[in-house]
């Protein structure tokens, strides 16, 4: 055996060797592969997931509506409200004529003043005077017939103690006195009727007050006939005294109590006040105004108001009623009754409120809301109570 012979087996011994343990390292690459291989899937999977989340809250928070907001502006407490009005005589009477005719005169125009009793026209009527005269006649031979007919009985009367006649003649006699007393009676009535029309010649003032309207002239012939027909010949009115109707919101209602005093300012007289009294309410509430009407009661004697006139009516409060302030556009008109969104707790509310005083852009609100609540301007109609928001802009 050669030098050559004993080297080659070993070199054939050193070869083998590696053979053997030669699949490790592919086994190890591919194991390697499969590790960063899943390492990937798992970090991809958790990537698409907090995708999917982040889209599914970011879709959340954009389906919640963003709101502004804005707080209410606390009032100072309310002493006193101001309320419209307009003034009316405390006797207004149109002057109607009680019989027909013709105007023959007219003693005082509009504007003029007078007193109870005064003359205000006279009115001619030839066929009353005529009937009149008729009338009386027709009494006069009645009461002859009937001063005949009384004779008469009491002849037969005395006539029946004698039994000189029947007592059937007897009892004509006083059955045509009684029938002849029926007819005096009847054409005195109606001499009573006609009298009484001739005095409403003569038309008077049934009040003091001033002459508003005069509707007649001289020579213009008058219709006392029906209402319809009939025209009234002047229209006075009682200024003395001055009744102002004012129509009070439920939530000052209890502001109008009988007896309480009320102060009166008009624009044509600037730092005046003039003073009444609440005389009385109607006790009810207007169901379409939600307003109770009261009546003040105004005097001047100087006649410096005038009926029709437009004044402020100052009532004051019997205690002190707290108040905020919110614009216009936060209000809520619903089924049930005036609402006001407000923001708490993330979440919107629909609270019920009361107005006190409408100021046009914005409004009183003298129940329902506090200082400090988030109120949600312009809001949705679809808006209801418990729905989540977020707040955006606050003024």
């Amino acid at each position: 055996m050669t030098v050559t012979e004993i080297e080659r087996p070993e070199k054939a011994n050193e070869q083998k060797k590696p053979r053997r343990w030669a699949w490790i390292g592919p086994v190890f690459f591919l194991l390697a592969a499969f590790g960063v291989l899943g390492y990937e899937v798992r970090h991809g999977i958790r990537v698409r997931a907090a995708a999917s989340e982040e889209l599914a809250r970011a879709t959340d928070d954009g389906a919640i509506p963003v709101v502004n907001v804005v707080h209410p502006k606390a009032g100072s407490p309310t002493q006193e409200i101001v309320l419209p009005g307009n003034t009316q005589a405390f006797i207004d009477s149109p002057i109607y004529a009680r019989t027909s005719g013709y105007l023959t005169r007219w003693y005082f125009d509009i504007g003029a003043r007078v007193k109870k009793g005064d003359l205000l026209a006279e009115i001619e009527t030839p066929e009353i005077d005529q009937q009149l005269q008729q009338v009386q006649a027709q009494v006069e031979t009645a009461q002859a017939n009937l001063n005949l007919a009384q004779t008469t009985a009491d002849r037969w009367q005395f006539l029946l103690k004698s039994n000189s006649v029947s007592k059937q003649e007897t009892d004509q006699a006083l059955a045509n006195l009684a029938a002849q007393k029926a007819t005096v009676d009847s054409n005195s009535a109606n001499l009573r009727r006609l009298q009484q029309l001739q005095s409403f010649e003569k038309v008077y003032a049934p009040f003091d007050g001033v002459i508003t309207s005069r509707s007649t002239d001289i020579g213009a012939l008058i219709d006392a006939g029906s209402a319809a027909q009939s025209k009234e010949l002047f229209h006075l009115a009682a200024i003395n005294s001055l009744r102002v109707f004012v129509p009070v919101p439920e939530v000052y209602s209890n502001a109008a109590q009988a007896g309480s005093e009320a102060t009166l300012t008009l624009d044509e007289y600037p730092g005046r006040v003039f003073r009444g009294t609440l005389a009385r309410n109607s006790s009810n509430i207007d169901l379409t105004s939600r307003t109770l009407l009261v009546e003040v009661d105004v005097d001047n004697p100087g006649g410096e108001l005038l009926p029709g006139s437009f004044v402020s009516v100052h009532l004051k409060l019997p205690s002190q009623i707290r108040s905020v302030t919110i614009p216009a556009n936060t209000l809520l008109f619903r089924r049930e009754g005036l609402r006001v969104g407000v923001v708490r707790g993330g979440r919107a509310e629909l609270v019920p409120v009361v107005i006190g005083r409408d100021y046009g852009a914005s409004v009183e609100i003298v129940s329902g809301l506090r200082a400090s609540d988030a109120i949600i301007l312009d809001p949705s109609d679809s808006l209801v109570s418990g729905s989540p928001v977020r707040m955006g802009g606050q003024k």
